[in-house]
């Protein structure tokens, strides 16, 4: 800092003092870092908090769903999220349930969302066969077909119902110190979830898996009520994991930031999951040096590529490069992140504020 008095200061100005600005002299590898554990990092007690909750939820929707729907063969409840995976929650404050429906491959096949009205690669339709030799019945899911297809939007509206009029949600948060209220207006299953120490949004996906495929009954809204949605984000989590186990790389490390500062930016938050984890596993075919030490210069490398990416209007999927993951923006959206990016490259500090 500046002294009112310059005549009293002892100190020669050939020896100027550098710690009375250590800002300015910090690399953009020790400010990432600094951003990081300072504003970005999620509490420790929340972070152990919010999962522990959502497992005795999820332990008590199982139950009900044993005791009140025996027939129908939900697997085993489990949970999913940046906030278990490592790569990126700005908060403790979302999980999601995954609720596995288990097909019998004799009675159910996959029909590619190329093939459906959509004409979205990333959509599939999941149809009934050979009702003739095995009629409408003998499958417990048949109950929620629409027209020869197992509707995401039938299984759905079951569960919401389950929800919010079934279960007795006060009698479970008293159990566990909380407050539980199933979302009324969501699309969504969702169960807002209020503790002394933690708000926590918990979002129920029925997920069907068939031939490699891991599906969700996530229909577009408005559209085709069969649709399911094909989910990359097992499979997104598994690979980055192992690209770093194969070279000590820190691409966890680098999503981590990047997520944080995407989500907590009003203009980027539509970036952060998949789509910055897709620049990363495309990034990480052309560039072999994930270090540590490299920290900086892969941030920088990604906003790099994701201009690029949002120049064209076209993020493809690492795993299927006929989906676009920027298909659902608007471009008035993809200009702007495309503006915002584009002046973070050469101040990256912009995105630290």
């Amino acid at each position: 800092p500046l002294l009112t008095e310059p005549k009293v200061c002892s100190a020669p100005p050939e020896t100027p003092r550098v710690e009375s600005s250590p800002l300015c002299c910090l690399t953009l590898q020790e400010k990432l870092l600094s951003h990081y554990s300072s504003q970005l990092a999620v509490p420790e007690v929340q972070a152990s908090l919010a999962p522990q909750l959502a497992r005795s939820i999820c332990a008590q929707l199982q139950n009900f769903l044993r005791s009140k729907c025996p027939e129908l063969p939900f697997g085993s409840l489990f949970l999913s999220g940046p906030l278990l995976d490592g790569l990126g929650a700005l908060a403790a404050d979302h999980v999601n349930l995954m609720l596995p429906v288990v097909l019998d491959a004799a009675l159910w096949n996959l029909i590619p969302g190329e093939d459906t009205v959509v004409r979205n690669p990333q959509y599939w339709m999941i149809k009934r066969t050979d009702l003739e030799y095995f009629p409408r019945g003998r499958s417990p899911w048949d109950r929620f077909i629409v027209g020869r297809y197992l509707s995401s939007n039938a299984l759905n509206e079951t569960l919401r119902k389950m929800l919010v009029a079934s279960i007795n949600w006060p009698a479970i948060g008293s159990l566990l110190g909380c407050v539980i209220h199933p979302v009324m207006a969501s699309q969504e299953l969702k169960l807002e979830v209020k503790h002394d120490q933690v708000e926590l949004s918990i979002t129920l996906f029925p997920v069907a898996e068939m031939e490699d495929k891991v599906l969700l009954a996530a229909p577009p809204e408005g559209l085709v009520e069969n649709l399911w949605l094909e989910s990359f984000y097992r499979a997104e989590v598994s690979k980055v994991k192992e690209l770093d186990a194969g070279d000590s790389g820190a691409r966890q490390h680098c999503l981590r930031i990047l997520n944080g500062i995407c989500k907590s930016h009003p203009a980027l938050h539509k970036l952060s999951g998949s789509p910055l984890t897709h620049v990363v596993l495309h990034l990480s075919a052309t560039s072999s040096d994930w270090a540590e030490e490299s920290l900086a210069d892969r941030f920088q490398q990604v906003l790099e590529e994701l201009v690029s990416y949002l120049e064209e209007g076209v993020l493809p999927s690492y795993f299927n490069h006929k989906i676009n993951l920027f298909c659902e923006l608007l471009e008035e959206e993809i200009d702007e992140m495309g503006f915002m990016v584009y002046r973070a490259i050469s101040e990256p500090e912009l995105l630290l504020k």
